[in-house]
Protein backbone atom coordinates (compact mmCIF):
# COMPACT_ATOMS: atom_id res chain seq x y z
CA UNK A 1 0.00 0.00 0.00
CA UNK A 2 1.93 3.66 -0.83
CA UNK A 3 2.55 5.56 2.34
CA UNK A 4 2.45 9.30 2.51
CA UNK A 5 6.01 9.17 4.58
CA UNK A 6 7.90 6.21 3.03
CA UNK A 7 8.74 5.93 -0.28
CA UNK A 8 10.81 2.57 -0.25
CA UNK A 9 11.83 0.04 1.92
CA UNK A 10 14.58 -3.07 1.24
CA UNK A 11 16.14 -5.96 3.21
CA UNK A 12 19.10 -7.66 2.87
CA UNK A 13 18.33 -11.30 4.63
CA UNK A 14 21.80 -12.41 5.33
CA UNK A 15 22.59 -9.27 7.30
CA UNK A 16 19.26 -8.56 8.87
CA UNK A 17 19.09 -4.68 7.50
CA UNK A 18 16.08 -2.90 6.62
CA UNK A 19 16.94 0.10 4.53
CA UNK A 20 14.09 2.52 4.71
CA UNK A 21 13.71 5.47 2.17
CA UNK A 22 11.24 8.44 2.89
CA UNK A 23 9.41 10.63 0.65
CA UNK A 24 11.89 13.58 1.92
CA UNK A 25 14.74 11.24 0.04
CA UNK A 26 16.51 10.61 3.52
CA UNK A 27 17.52 6.96 3.90
CA UNK A 28 18.01 4.77 6.88
CA UNK A 29 19.78 1.72 7.52
CA UNK A 30 18.28 -0.69 10.38
CA UNK A 31 20.25 -3.63 11.93
CA UNK A 32 19.02 -6.43 13.51
CA UNK A 33 15.68 -6.41 11.80
CA UNK A 34 14.46 -10.12 11.60
CA UNK A 35 12.72 -10.95 8.34
CA UNK A 36 9.36 -11.76 9.97
CA UNK A 37 9.04 -7.97 10.70
CA UNK A 38 10.46 -6.97 7.31
CA UNK A 39 7.38 -9.72 5.80
CA UNK A 40 4.65 -7.72 8.48
CA UNK A 41 5.82 -4.53 7.29
CA UNK A 42 5.78 -4.91 3.31
CA UNK A 43 1.76 -5.98 4.25
CA UNK A 44 0.93 -3.48 6.60
CA UNK A 45 -2.21 -1.56 5.80
CA UNK A 46 -0.09 1.48 7.21
CA UNK A 47 3.44 1.31 6.86
CA UNK A 48 4.24 4.80 8.47
CA UNK A 49 1.94 3.47 11.02
CA UNK A 50 3.54 -0.08 11.77
CA UNK A 51 7.57 1.62 10.88
CA UNK A 52 6.41 3.92 14.25
CA UNK A 53 5.01 1.43 16.35
CA UNK A 54 7.07 -1.53 15.02
CA UNK A 55 10.52 -0.17 13.76
CA UNK A 56 11.64 3.38 14.88
CA UNK A 57 13.32 3.84 18.12
CA UNK A 58 13.60 -0.06 18.44
CA UNK A 59 16.32 -0.96 16.52
CA UNK A 60 19.77 0.40 16.11
CA UNK A 61 20.42 2.72 12.57
CA UNK A 62 21.88 5.18 10.98
CA UNK A 63 21.52 7.20 8.24
CA UNK A 64 23.22 6.81 4.68
CA UNK A 65 23.76 9.07 2.16
CA UNK A 66 21.44 9.83 -0.62
CA UNK A 67 23.32 10.45 -3.07
CA UNK A 68 25.04 7.38 -3.11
Amino acid sequence: MPSTAIRDIDYDLPSHRLTVTFVSGRRYIYDGVAQHVYDAFTHADSRGGFFNHEIRDRYPFHEIDSRT
